[in-house]
């Protein structure tokens, strides 16, 4: 037996079916072309357009803020047309936006690039769990979830290597070849949706002959179990992903005092620790209370936090291996957090409300990645940097609580339960 068959049930890889296989390429082709330029925004915008920092980061929180704004928009079109009809869209918009991108020369146009990117961009995340709810069996999501998470990191990695041997800036046209080379994988991963146009359509209406133009967002936000788990998962990725992105590097060159390359070290172990253990941690929680996961998730990254305060103390080298033990740990929680939300999301979304539902529960992120540096920049504007770790750590467990308390608002088959009867 291969070590893929032993971590990869007989009947999941009965469920692998030629239109999943096809979805899972496009998941990893489109990650693959985001990770060749996914840090390289505001280096392109300084470094190599000559635009100062404060144009580059305000155009970078803008941008944020329009694929934010614009989210549930998609979600509604998703449900309008189906997944398919958004996803392809996208995959012709953000091209043309990369083109615009690499061969701009004047601030307008980099500003529409830029928007354009942030707008098309976000189109496809919650449109693909739409899409890879329908093509998957109900028993099978939570596994598909992480499996596709899997790729994600494994299309970003391989993604960020390649842009490691190309770009140069000493040479500012390969900034415009990685461009042009992402505008293209991402127009072959829309080939590859192609074929599941047939699975991607608007619902025809539930087993209650409820159409889908009869409901909108106001019924999405009479759920209460969506809402509970909007603010729970808000909470705990405010104390995960966000606070992480927005200052995890700054409290390691300015707090800790190591060099910046180590950054690049401690986030390889990031990557390759979730390549190589979602299928594994895919067997651990098939089965478990998916709330309960969620708060394990939010012990591991207070842990992770903890650590980045106790490297204060700790000389250089071991600082350094510390962090580096700490973001395997963060890793864990991400390839548990990777298949249980979503899974919840659209096993508690009606067939009708499905791209709502998703589009409601991908706004975490961008609400997250908003809060976050607010919070962060908070603690180091007034030289408290030093408890901003502890502070976000609490602020995991708190996420974690609230997923406990979202555990009585879910039906067994909701939190994933169902086979465990003893639970």
């Amino acid at each position: 037996m291969t070590i893929f068959a032993s971590l990869v049930p007989a009947d999941f890889r009965g469920a692998l079916t030629p239109p999943v296989r096809k979805f899972f390429i496009y998941t990893l082709l489109q990650c693959v072309g985001n990770g060749l330029t996914l840090s390289l925004f505001v280096i392109y915008l300084h470094n190599v357009r000559g635009f100062s920092t404060n144009d580059a980061t305000l155009l970078l929180a803008v941008s944020a803020a329009a694929g934010l704004a614009t989210s549930p928009f998609w979600g509604t079109m998703v449900d309008r047309f189906g997944p398919a009809p958004v996803i392809l869209l996208a995959c012709v918009a953000e091209p043309a936006a990369l083109i615009t991108w690499a061969f701009a020369k004047s601030w307008p146009q980099l500003v529409v690039a830029a928007l354009l990117l942030a707008i098309f961009g976000g189109a496809g995340w919650g449109p693909g769990s739409t899409m890879l709810s329908r093509l998957v069996a109900e028993q099978h999501r939570q596994r598909a979830f992480g499996f596709n998470f899997m790729l994600v990191n494994l299309g970003i990695g391989f993604g960020a290597l390649f842009s490691a041997t190309i770009v140069d800036l000493h040479h500012p046209s390969s900034f415009t070849v990685l461009y042009l080379v992402d505008a293209c994988i991402t127009i072959v991963a829309g080939v590859t949706i192609i074929p599941l146009r047939r699975h991607g359509r608007a619902p025809e209406g539930s087993a209650d002959d409820v159409t889908p133009n009869s409901q909108g967002w106001r019924d999405v936000l009479r759920d209460r179990r969506l809402i509970q788990y909007v603010l729970a998962s808000l909470v705990l990725l405010v104390g995960g992903y966000g606070s992480q992105e927005a200052g995890f590097s700054l409290f390691v060159v300015n707090n800790l005092r190591l060099p910046v390359h180590v950054i690049g070290i401690i986030f390889f172990f990031n990557t390759t620790t979730i390549v190589a253990v979602q299928l594994w941690v895919l067997n651990r929680v098939e089965g478990r209370s998916r709330t309960r996961v969620m708060a394990s998730v939010a012990l591991l990254w207070f842990f992770f936090w903890i650590m980045l305060d106790v490297a204060l103390a700790l000389p250089g080298v071991i600082a350094v291996l510390s962090l580096c033990l700490a973001m395997v740990v963060f890793a864990i929680g991400e390839t548990m957090l990777s298949p249980v939300g979503p899974a919840i999301v659209n096993d508690i979304a009606p067939e009708h409300l499905r791209g709502r539902y998703n589009a409601a529960g991908g706004l975490t992120w961008g609400i997250s990645n908003t809060i976050a540096p607010a919070l962060t920049a908070l603690y180091f504007n007034n030289h408290l940097g030093n408890w901003w770790p502890f502070a976000t750590g609490l602020t995991a467990l708190a996420g974690g609580l609230l997923m406990l308390n979202l555990r009585r608002h879910l039906s067994a088959s909701e939190d994933g339960r169902a086979t465990v009867p003893s639970d």
